[in-house]
């Protein structure tokens, strides 16, 4: 079964975002360093990597500015796939099925922001489609809410989601050649 490497808002914003009076990430270092990792296994089994940039037609998160662009330790290679999306669904009004199905991918291993949105979202539309699906659970990160911490949104997520996938650690993720 071939796999892909599906990355979801791994955008500067989030990163910064307490630099503007937000949240900080949660162990956004982590977050990057464990992506990295499984860019590098990928890229070694010469499995696609698909990148998700929430897009916004309008203001910070729009195409091409600083705050919209992927962050420079997971930055895609040329040979990735860039998607842009405008909603928290990965798959609703882009290419990414059809380039996906063009390019035989059967296996999809998640990672990326926000654990409680786009990242919930895409794994549930995923499984629809009917891909195997598998959560990478030391690669997904949000932010505390008024109510919950990040962690506590966080594990409530990969519990739920454990009906449409898989949520292992980033290390026993196996990309096959």
């Amino acid at each position: 079964m071939k796999k892909a490497l599906l990355i979801i808002d791994m955008q500067t914003m989030p990163f910064v975002w307490k630099d503007y009076g937000g949240k900080p990430l949660y162990h956004e270092a982590r977050l990057i360093m464990n992506t990295k990792l499984l860019i590098e296994r990928a890229r070694e089994a010469q499995s696609p990597i698909f990148y998700v940039l929430h897009t916004e037609t309008t203001g910070p998160r729009s195409v091409e500015q600083p705050l919209w662009k992927i962050v420079d330790p997971v930055a895609p290679a040329p040979e990735d796939f860039l998607i842009i999306k405008y909603h928290a669904d990965s798959f609703h009004e882009t290419d990414l099925h059809m380039l996906l199905c063009n390019n035989g991918v059967e296996g999809l291993v998640i990672c990326g922001i926000q654990t409680d949105y786009c990242v919930d979202t895409t794994v549930k539309r995923a499984y629809s489609y009917g891909y195997k699906v598998e959560l990478a659970s030391d690669c997904t990160s949000t932010f505390n809410s008024d109510e919950l911490t990040a962690e506590q949104i966080i594990r409530h997520h990969h519990h739920l989601l454990q009906q449409f996938a898989s949520i292992l650690p980033s290390s026993q993720v196996v990309f096959k050649a």
